[in-house]
């Protein structure tokens, strides 16, 4: 398989399915925990296969389309979402709880281990700064694809990035907040 878009998305949802679940399932598992990603991942499609139809493929590519409903549904999640990020906020690197615990947590707040002052940090940004933030770093999409995922300008994603890294960077006395996500899920 090549991953390129199915041709007529609209009438090919099971190539669509097959080509995107994974990326799909893996983005959510990032943002949310392996413990949420399944079903994240199946809302997503579920949504998508009903809104089929709708899809405009001059505004976005199958895949734009996809990430876009999924932080959508992500954002639905948020509450638990906000929990387990303030959850490892409190866990802190300095901490120490027994491993099985650790592990737990860790698998709450993400698959890669979001912890300590980064998931904090990140926990504080206003909701449009972090999904920008993290369609960016743990779904290496470009800013054109985060403009039409979450249906905002390609302005707008380099001003929330923008705002959201210099939180970030405040937060964490000065270090590059970008280097450290993308080093712990690049």
């Amino acid at each position: 398989m090549t991953g390129d878009s199915p041709s007529r998305p609209a009438e090919r949802f099971d190539e669509v399915f097959d080509v995107y679940f994974v990326e799909i399932h893996r983005y959510a598992a990032k943002r949310l925990g392996p413990d949420a990603a399944a079903d994240v991942a199946a809302q997503t499609f579920l949504e998508a296969f009903r809104q089929r139809g709708r899809y405009d493929p001059e505004r976005a590519n199958v895949r734009t389309w996809l990430y876009g409903i999924a932080t959508k549904v992500v954002g639905r999640h948020q509450r638990a979402e906000m929990r387990a990020l303030r959850a490892g906020a409190r866990l802190g690197p300095g901490r120490s709880d027994t491993e099985e615990h650790t592990e737990r947590v860790d698998s709450r707040v993400s698959a890669e281990g979001l912890r300590g002052e980064l998931a904090g940090a990140i926990a504080a940004l206003p909701r449009g700064q972090r999904d920008v933030l993290l369609l960016v770093a743990l779904a290496d999409l470009s800013h054109d694809e985060v403009a039409a995922a979450l249906g905002i300008s390609y302005g707008t994603v380099g001003s929330r990035l923008n705002r959201a890294r210099t939180t970030l960077r405040k937060a964490l006395g000065g270090t590059n907040p970008m280097l450290t996500l993308e080093e712990q899920h690049g």
